[in-house]
Parts: structure tokens; C-alpha cells; sequence
């Protein structure tokens, strides 16, 4: 009687596999924006020209004082979400297109080879 390979039960989870250190760096960007506060201040500063604004308009939309709103800044900035730049006494902030493109990345699910060939043919048609 001879062992063969045990047959998987089931595809792997990713497409391939996630390095410690690129884990690390994802879950320390999910952790930033896993405050609402953190999550509407991206969404506020995403929304203006240029996906860009000062710190001093940022206070009341979301409602919170001065220091915590900085606080919450200095996080998403610490987590590479967000550039920022000192003009004169202002901080303007700009978010981080390719970071959160990562985010989202991360958490989507592949397209089998088939369905994307599909979707092509399909948007072609139209």
C-alpha cells in the first residue's frame, strides 16, 4: 500500500501568497481606517478638488475638536493613506490613490480566467 498526496479540499485563498511584511502593512492601513471618524475624513477629503484639503475644514463635518481631528490625520498619514504638505501655518492632505487601491485589492476576490474573458467579450458587444 503506498501514500499519495492528500487531494486539497479546496483552492487556496489567494492567488498567491502574502508575504509577513506586506501583511503587516496591509493590516496597519485596515486598522487606520477601522474608525468612522478616520473612514469620514477620507471620504470628505476624497470628495473635494483634487481628492485634497486643509486640515481646517475638516473640523466641522466631522464634528470633532481640533487635536482629535489631527490625531485621526496623523494616523491615516502614518498609514500611507494620506500626503500632506505645510502651505504657510495649513496642512493640506491628499489621499493616497494607489494605497487605497491596495486596500481594495486586497480584499477583492480573483476572476476566474473564463469570467473575465466573458466580461471583455461582453463590453466589446457594446
Amino acid at each position: 500500500m503506498s501514500i499519495s498526496e492528500p487531494t486539497p479540499c479546496c483552492p487556496p485563498i489567494f492567488a498567491e501568497r502574502l508575504r509577513k511584511t506586506d501583511a503587516e502593512e496591509l493590516a496597519a492601513a485596515f486598522r487606520a481606517v477601522a474608525d468612522p471618524a478616520r473612514l469620514r475624513l477620507l471620504s470628505l477629503i476624497a470628495a473635494q478638488p483634487g481628492a485634497e484639503a486643509c486640515a481646517c475644514h475638516l473640523i466641522k463635518p466631522v464634528g470633532l475638536s481640533q487635536p482629535t481631528v489631527s490625531h485621526h490625520l496623523a494616523l491615516l498619514h502614518a498609514a500611507g493613506l494620506l500626503e500632506r504638505e505645510r502651505r504657510g501655518s495649513w496642512v493640506y492632505y491628499r489621499i493616497v490613490p494607489a494605497r487605497l487601491a491596495a486596500l481594495r485589492d486586497a480584499l477583492a476576490l480573483p476572476i476566474p480566467a473564463e469570467a473575465a474573458h466573458g466580461k471583455r467579450r461582453e463590453r466589446a458587444r457594446a
